[in-house]
C-alpha cells in the first residue's frame, strides 16, 4: 500500500492544529503555546530519533540496544515525576515502577520467543510498555493527591482509631490504581469496534497475514494491562507514605 506523504502534505495537515489553537483561544483555556511548543518538540524529536534508529537498527547490538531501554525509561520517569510536582521521591518512584513493570514483560515477551533481543522489535516494546506507565503514574500521582486532599477527615478518623497510615489509606490507594488502569481497560474494551489498533493496521499495511496481525495485537494488549497493572500498583504503594510524617501522621497539606 502506498501512502502519499510528503512535507507539503504534513504542512497542509497543520491547519488541525489551526482549529485546536483557535479553540484554546476561543474559550480561554490558556493552551495554545503549549499546543505549538508541543508539536515543535515532537518534530524535532521524532527527526533525531528517525535518524537515530535508523543507524542503530542497523548496528544490531544488544548493549546498545539494553542501553536505549533505560533512556527509555529513564525518560518516561522524568516525566511521570514531574506529574508528581510536590510529592516526595516522584521521579524515584516513578523509575522503580516503570523500570520493574518493562523489565517483567520483557523478559516475558523474551523468554517466550515473542520478540527477540533486537533494537527493532525491543526498542519500539519498550516504547509502548514506557509511554503506557508513564501516563498511568501520572495519574496515579493526579489521584493520590486529589482523593488524600479530599478525604482527609477519613484517613485522620481511622488513624484516630488506631490504623496505621496504610491501613487508614488503603481506599484511597484501591481508587487510584483503579483509576490509573482504567483508560488501558477502557481502549481494551473498545479496541477493534472504535480504534483500529496502529500496530494491527501496520502490520497489515507491511503485508502481514491479517491473522497474525490480530495475534500480535493481542499480545501488545495483554502486555499493556499487565504493564499498567504492574506499574500502577508499585508506584501507588511507594507513593502514599509521602502523605505521611515519620510518626505516621496525615499531612494535611500536598507533601513537600
Amino acid at each position: 500500500m502506498n501512502l502519499a506523504i510528503s512535507p507539503q502534505t504534513l504542512v497542509l495537515t497543520a491547519s488541525i492544529l489551526l482549529i485546536a489553537i483557535w479553540i484554546s483561544y476561543k474559550e480561554k483555556l490558556g493552551t495554545s503555546k503549549e499546543i505549538i511548543i508541543s508539536i515543535g518538540r515532537a518534530i524535532i524529536q521524532l527527526l533525531v530519533v528517525g535518524y537515530v534508529l535508523t543507524y542503530i537498527f542497523d548496528l544490531n547490538n544488544a548493549i546498545v540496544t539494553l542501553a536505549l531501554v533505560l533512556i527509555i525509561i529513564f525518560n518516561a520517569s522524568w516525566n511521570a515525576g514531574k506529574r508528581g510536582n510536590g510529592l516526595k521521591n516522584a521521579f524515584r518512584n516513578a523509575f522503580i515502577s516503570i523500570f520493574t513493570a518493562t523489565a517483567i514483560t520483557l523478559i516475558i515477551l523474551l523468554a517466550t520467543g515473542s520478540i527477540v533481543l533486537t533494537p527493532g522489535q525491543v526498542v519500539p516494546i519498550t516504547g509502548m510498555i514506557a509511554g503506557n506507565a508513564m501516563t498511568n503514574i501520572g495519574l496515579n500521582y493526579r489521584n493520590l493527591m486529589s482523593l488524600f486532599r479530599d478525604q482527609s477527615q477519613q484517613v485522620q478518623e481511622k488513624l484516630a482509631l488506631g490504623a496505621n497510615s496504610r491501613q487508614a489509606s488503603l481506599s484511597i490507594m484501591q481508587d487510584a490504581i483503579k483509576a490509573g488502569m482504567q483508560p488501558t481497560l477502557d481502549t481494551t474494551k473498545t479496541v477493534g469496534l472504535v480504534s483500529l489498533p496502529g500496530m494491527m493496521s501496520g502490520l497489515i499495511f507491511a503485508g502481514i497475514e491479517p491473522t497474525k496481525a490480530v495475534m500480535y495485537q493481542i499480545m501488545v494488549m495483554m502486555m499493556l494491562i499487565g504493564t499498567t497493572a504492574i506499574a500502577s500498583y508499585i508506584s501507588t504503594y511507594l507513593t502514599y507514605k509521602s502523605f505521611y510524617t515519620d510518626r505516621q501522621q496525615l499531612i494535611i497539606n500536598k507533601p513537600k
